[in-house]
């Protein structure tokens, strides 16, 4: 699963690389996030529903379906399993038209060791921006609210990662990202099939503070490598 991550630098020049424009709502100056927690907004990268424009957007973590009566739900629905996404109401439909990329430089997980959690921090050789497979929609309340969220697909953990938790964010390879953006590519089997996730030779984990536990905490303090 992936509960927490990191976007700890500037992602306007990946977004720019993905020939995409900030929307005009991409909010206050950027600060570093070195705990992002589910509930709270996100980068990403997806096509503008109108003009068919990439565009960078902040998105809610926590996938409201268009159609859901309460937005509650969303606090539930911060992962999707790739195998199963097609499948279940709340995300079929953005996985065929709703893709977007949501953009980290790290995420955590936790291994159980006895009575506590250890948590680790988990990110790409050189400390480089990578993408989430990610789902997003637009719910709008019944007195005109609109809440636009997203969910990260998940997918079985690799070789390098699987002793920590069995499952991990579905990571996309640069040449991927166009892929999972076309937005004429409506066979997710055939989608879901053709991607290669990052090889395990690419990571790097770290274990770190349990303070990562407090959605609250979010300082440098978060990825400092612990004994």
């Amino acid at each position: 699963m992936c509960g927490r991550f990191t976007l700890t630098v500037q992602p306007a020049q990946l977004i720019e690389r993905l020939g995409a424009h900030m929307q005009e709502k991409w909010g206050e100056p950027w600060q570093p996030r070195y705990n992002i927690a589910p509930s709270q907004l996100v980068a990403c990268v997806r096509l503008n529903p109108h003009s068919t424009q990439r565009e960078g957007v902040m998105l809610r973590w926590g996938l409201i379906p268009a159609w859901a009566k309460d937005p509650a739900i969303g606090t539930k629905l911060i992962n999707a399993r790739m195998e199963t996404a097609g499948e279940k109401p709340a995300f079929s439909a953005a996985l065929q038209r709703q893709r977007c990329l949501v953009l980290a430089d790290g995420f955590y997980e936790w291994q159980r060791h006895g009575r506590f959690s250890q948590p680790y921090y988990i990110r790409l050789r050189e400390g480089r921006l990578f993408a989430f497979a990610g789902l997003w929609d637009q719910w709008r309340g019944p007195e005109g609210t609109v809440i636009e969220s997203c969910a990260i697909l998940t997918a079985p953990s690799n070789s390098f990662l699987a002793s920590i938790h069995s499952r991990m964010p579905l990571i996309l390879c640069p040449d991927d990202w166009d892929v999972w953006l076309d937005g004429k590519e409506h066979n997710t089997s055939r989608l879901l099939r053709s991607l290669r996730p990052c090889p395990p030779e690419d990571f790097v984990v770290v274990p770190v503070s349990r303070c990562v536990n407090d959605p609250a905490v979010d300082h440098p303090g978060c990825i400092e490598p612990v004994e």
